[in-house]
């Protein structure tokens, strides 16, 4: 568990650790220079229980204290909490029930809950609503390609299988790469349709404010991931959407030297030269061509639900053919 200025949450979060119903857990809580009394109430807890271990980070940032406390650990089985979160009674006794005797090449997960509820913002409603779907889908990696699709604090994995897919990693949004070399090294998504996890929102939530979480940051991300795919790195990259996430992309491509062809289903755009390219209207794209790789940033649901069926009715199939990404 990562901990910087938490000092508010603490007591709350440490204490649904220390009543769950599976006894057989260590907790190894890297203190990330924290500012307030995070470390001093860090420390208390630690001289009151034998299997709650607190380091100070010897670098800096999220990612280094994950690392920094994973080389702590002993356990068979590796989760991550968030210091200003809070763990129902059974989550740890449920994904480790959903492990046991089948491990190998598996992420447990469940279902999460943002609280306060009467202060989420419709963005995060929608967002939980969506990242719930998928457990009762059973569609993870369908939807990989538009938004982190395993919460960050709500899997489980055996020791094994983690170190083999390299970890917690050393790339930003942290939560997001994690998740793509799950995906990429073909690890099998088993869940609970229980909510395993209560997520606290805050003004000063690290993934509010980090310049590591803003858009930009997740295209990269994401060209960096499709591109260690040989089933979609060769193909010909065609963008469509001219709106702000599109234009995101395109300027990820370009920085990679990647130019794509530009479609858009905006009339008023078609032949528009943004970044030297040419939009061009998206009824140029020909029935299915396995040499095409369809990136899609529109943002509208209306807009959405036309490409889709546009797509469908040339033979595209989703994550195979198109990819959405927004």
């Amino acid at each position: 568990m990562p901990c910087k200025n938490a000092g508010p949450f603490l007591q709350d979060c440490i204490n649904s650790i220390l009543q769950q119903s599976y006894a057989q857990w260590e907790l190894i809580i890297c203190d990330d220079s924290s500012s307030d009394q995070s470390l001093t109430l860090l420390q208390s807890f630690e001289k009151k229980h034998d299997n709650i271990a607190v380091i100070q980070n010897t670098g800096a940032g999220i990612l280094d204290a994950l690392n920094l406390a994973y080389r702590q650990a002993i356990g068979f089985f590796v989760t991550r909490m968030d210091a200003d979160d809070i763990m129902p009674k059974h989550k740890l006794k449920t994904l480790v029930k959903l492990l046991q005797n089948k491990s190998a090449k598996k992420v447990a997960t469940g279902k999460v809950q943002y609280f306060p509820v009467d202060q989420i913002k419709e963005g995060f409603k929608a967002y939980e609503i969506w990242i719930n779907s998928l457990v009762d889908l059973n569609n993870h990696w369908q939807e990989i390609y538009k938004e982190c699709v395993i919460a960050s604090p709500c899997w489980m994995m055996d020791r094994v299988s983690f170190d083999q897919i390299g970890g917690f990693g050393s790339d930003y949004p942290e939560d997001y790469d994690l998740v793509w070399r799950m995906f990429r090294n073909q690890i099998e998504v088993i869940s609970s349709a229980d909510v395993l996890h209560l997520w606290r929102d805050h003004p000063a939530r690290t993934s509010r404010n980090s310049e590591v979480y803003q858009t930009q940051t997740y295209f990269k991300l994401k060209v960096n991931h499709m591109l260690m795919m040989p089933e979609i790195q060769k193909r010909q990259w065609i963008v469509w959407g001219a709106g702000k996430k599109g234009k995101s992309l395109v300027k990820e491509l370009l920085a990679k030297n990647i130019t794509p062809i530009w479609v858009t289903n905006n009339n008023n755009k078609v032949g528009h030269d943004i970044y030297s390219i040419i939009l061009q209207e998206y009824t140029i794209l020909p029935y299915n061509d396995s040499k095409l790789a369809i990136l899609l940033t529109v943002s509208s649901l209306d807009d959405q639900k036309d490409v889709h069926n546009f797509l469908h009715s040339r033979n595209y199939q989703k994550s195979i053919d198109y990819f959405v990404l927004a």
